[in-house]
């Protein structure tokens, strides 16, 4: 008798610890999306600013229209486009 009484008694026991253990992570699943839910943020639309200046602008499109002198494409108009850039907006030599 006493092996079943103990027997009872662990499994009443285990119970109340689950059941707490249970409830406990219950109401925190259950507070959490609420909590987040309120805080809601709108998308982000903005655009980064460029840190290209004006003058580095008008630079790179000279190159670009260069370029399209040239009918370069792929590398090759990369490379150009590179080199131009870096004389200032004037063809490589």
């Amino acid at each position: 008798m006493k092996v079943a009484a103990r027997l009872l008694a662990s499994f009443a026991l285990a119970g109340f610890v689950a059941t707490g253990a249970m409830a406990a992570t219950s109401t925190a699943t259950t507070t959490a999306p609420a909590a987040s839910t309120t805080t809601t943020m709108a998308p982000t639309t903005k655009k980064p600013k460029s840190t290209m200046t004006p003058e580095k602008t008008a630079i790179s499109k000279q190159c670009s229209a260069l370029a399209d002198q040239k009918g370069l494409h792929g590398k090759e108009r990369e490379k150009f486009r590179s080199a131009c850039k870096k004389n200032g907006g004037k063809a490589p030599s």
